[in-house]
């Protein structure tokens, strides 16, 4: 289920949480799996995802990571929340602290550690799909803006 924002306007927002989880030289990603009817199948994407009825975006986040790696990092908090034309992303940051081998992918297709330099070309190789898969456009947007806040 989804949780809808009104706006004021006949359409309604969803609202998603994501998460941006980063090391000093990397974030972690995760390839949405090669749906066609899912949005932005096999591009790679932050975790995260829509809010339960009646659920906040700081309940959501941790329910989301742990659904989706089986880990919570302490230090999760509100970086800035992006509101689109029919959707609003909460965006939350923390330190990374564990290694791969410490997380259960739980949804998607492949996870990684993707450098940072890889966020501005827009794509990363993923040995699962044995290609170079796109990183989604606004999660690309958000990364890029979180790359620019810490200098």
């Amino acid at each position: 289920m989804v949780a809808a924002v009104d706006d004021g306007g006949s359409e309604f927002r969803i609202e998603v949480a994501i998460a941006v989880l980063y090391t000093p030289t990397h974030f972690l990603m995760q390839l949405r799996d090669d749906i066609p009817t899912i949005v932005y199948p096999g591009q790679w994407a932050l975790f995260g995802g829509h809010l339960d009825p009646g659920e906040t975006a700081d309940e959501a986040m941790p329910r989301e990571l742990q659904e989706e790696i089986s880990y919570v990092p302490e230090n999760l908090r509100l970086y800035r929340s992006y509101a689109y034309p029919k959707v609003v992303r909460h965006v939350y940051q923390a330190p990374l602290t564990v290694g791969l081998d410490e997380l259960v992918l739980g949804e998607g297709w492949d996870m990684d550690f993707v450098p940072h330099e890889q966020i501005a070309k827009g794509e990363y190789y993923s040995a699962k799909a044995e290609r170079a898969c796109l990183i989604s456009p606004p999660h690309q947007q958000i990364l890029l803006d979180f790359l620019a806040d810490q200098v």
